[in-house]
């Protein structure tokens, strides 16, 4: 991936961003994208273009390119991007952030969300403050209770913690609180400077889908990077809209437990290989914990085959999906 030089940071971190690039990744849910294109049209900051990765073939490309139009009614270009074949949300993301090598930032946004119409405006100004090189904001439900403000990573127990879950959305976070507790922005919507790209390199696509987003947020902590929070960017989120994560535990699917199991003792084993012996006995544990009481005998069966996966290290494409 081409990439400009980060001196505008470096020198100036006060500067201004000029022009961000949004990046979403689609699997055949074209009416989603449709809907958060025209969010998005309502952005008070229009600095903008957008791109779109199909990962669903041919069939998902000519359905997307169907309901979206080339451009928002501010101007903003909208292209749509045909995967050579499904190469995860990592991958996707990296084919649009590589199709905008330009760009001064990237706003990496789901496919099914909502973002209020300042949202943009919030995260390029917490990043203009210039002491932070990622932002994130508050990702909601549309019934009023925040999903997440800031993710915590639990390296020891390989788990993540969506800090303020369940409140409601009405009550203001402690923003300085906030920004101690976080480790990672939520993969929802989070906004990156070319800094923050330069420094950690693109998303690890060997993750597929699901957790690349605390590996990217932890390795790039690493290497200096700080991120930002700022709770006046809302984006209203239908968690688990595409792949059934968000349905009653009993009726989840394979591919998002098992993945969700796996990767995340991938990213302790890349990023606190030491922790790892702690994290898989703890990590099993807490799978069955999970699923266990509320009987849920099938999709404790995809995490204990998630889990055993990481454990032998696999990655990449799940075995039972096709390329």
């Amino acid at each position: 991936m081409a990439l400009r030089g980060s001196s505008c940071f470096a020198v100036q971190p006060e500067c201004l961003i000029i022009h961000v690039s949004i990046c979403i990744v689609d699997y055949r849910s074209a009416e989603d994208v449709a809907k958060c294109c025209a969010a998005l049209g309502q952005q008070t900051y229009n600095d903008f273009d957008v791109v779109i990765c199909e990962n669903g073939g041919i069939e998902g490309y000519d359905a997307l390119r169907a309901a979206l139009p080339q451009a928002l009614p501010g101007g903003q270009a909208v292209e749509c991007v045909l995967a050579p074949g499904n190469v995860g949300y990592a991958g996707g993301i990296n084919i649009c952030m590589a199709a905008r090598p330009d760009a001064d930032a990237w706003w990496v946004l789901n496919p099914d969300t909502r973002p209020d119409p300042q949202a943009l405006r919030a995260l390029v100004q917490r990043l203009e403050h210039g002491d932070c090189d990622a932002a994130g904001g508050t990702v909601h439900h549309d019934n009023g209770l925040v999903q997440c403000h800031v993710g915590r990573w639990r390296p020891w127990l390989a788990r993540c913690e969506s800090v303020g879950f369940g409140i409601p959305l009405t009550s203001p976070p402690d923003v300085t609180a906030m920004e101690q507790t976080m480790s990672y922005i939520s993969g929802a919507s989070m906004l990156i400077s070319r800094r923050f790209l330069t420094m950690a390199g693109p998303m690890r696509e060997d993750y597929f889908l699901y957790g690349e987003e605390v590996e990217w947020c932890l390795r790039a902590r690493q290497r200096g990077m700080r991120l930002g929070f700022t709770p006046d960017a809302r984006i209203e989120h239908a968690h688990g809209g595409t792949t059934g994560s968000g349905n009653a535990i009993r009726k989840r699917p394979k591919l998002p437990i098992y993945l969700d199991e796996r990767n995340k003792l991938h990213i302790v084993r890349d990023t606190s290989a030491y922790r790892w012996p702690v994290s898989v006995v703890a990590s099993l544990a807490l799978l069955s914990l999970r699923y266990l009481p509320h009987k849920a005998f099938r999709q404790w069966a995809y995490a204990l085959s998630g889990w055993w996966a990481g454990v032998r290290g696999l990655r990449g494409l799940p075995p039972w999906m096709s390329p």
